[in-house]
């Protein structure tokens, strides 16, 4: 685990093309989500822009259907350097693995249809590609002192919470937990600093931490909450995803610097 906060990328992708959304917002509607940003460029571009500089870590999100061909092209262009999740389960897992995702990210699948967390459904992913290429996404949503889990796109809340106890028993079955803050996503209003603590102060095996980040400073910001044990994934406020509070290039060289 590192022992201080890296810029993690990543390659949010919705009808099959590179979008920043509002994470509140990924329900289906008539009028669709809300989005911050849609790319003329292609995921292979973002996954070669990564590989260049040798950003490990990142993850490879697919919100809906539709999103396969992109995905694919995306691992294609960095093999082993790129996670993957959106519609993983025992049954695909290994196929994308084998397909160039270093990780396979795990959140939905976890879950029946009434939100209840599924013991066996891990234990078949654990068994389909081991605990040491699962990352397990407990993003969620903040429901007063506490976080609850949500899956289906960030809308459903399931029986789950984002505490100690929680961690602690999954931990054992994955390699990293993924954990987007999904009131703030995509809003660039700032991370929750409560969950960053925590999560820092829990700190066993590596986290990612997205949602609301909006400047440089917030990597900073999020090494000293977390004591360096959470990493940070910048989305809609950079540069390269038509945000202007952060420059790409300088979450590059953060990630070369030594311990502020």
């Amino acid at each position: 685990m590192s022992s201080q906060t890296r810029f993690r990328p990543c390659i949010d992708l919705h009808d099959g093309q590179v979008k920043q959304i509002v994470g509140g917002t990924l329900e289906a509607s008539a009028e669709g989500p809300k989005t911050n940003f849609v790319s003329t460029q292609s995921p292979g571009w973002f996954a070669e822009l990564y590989a260049r500089d040798q950003l490990k870590g990142g993850h490879v999100i697919k919100l809906g259907p539709g999103n396969d061909e992109a995905a694919e092209s995306a691992l294609a262009a960095y093999p082993q350097g790129l996670q993957i999740g959106g519609g993983i389960t025992p049954e695909n897992a290994d196929s994308w693995l084998k397909k160039g995702a270093s990780h396979v990210i795990a959140t939905s699948c976890l879950f029946d249809s009434e939100a209840r967390f599924q013991a066996h459904q891990l234990e078949r992913l654990v068994s389909a590609v081991g605990n040491d290429r699962l990352v397990i996404d407990l993003s969620c949503r903040r429901r007063g002192d506490e976080w609850v889990v949500a899956m289906n796109r960030w809308q459903t809340p399931t029986d789950l919470k984002v505490e100690s106890g929680v961690l602690d028993e999954l931990s054992s079955s994955c390699a990293e937990f993924l954990i987007h803050a999904a009131d703030v996503e995509g809003l660039c209003s700032g991370i929750d600093e409560d969950l960053v603590s925590f999560l820092g102060e829990w700190g066993k095996i590596p986290i990612t931490y997205a949602g609301g980040a909006r400047s440089l400073e917030d990597l900073q910001l999020v090494d000293s909450l977390s004591a360096g044990k959470v990493d940070l994934t910048i989305g809609s406020a950079l540069d390269i995803f038509g945000g202007g509070g952060v420059s790409y290039d300088d979450c590059v060289a953060y990630n070369g610097s030594p311990r502020r």
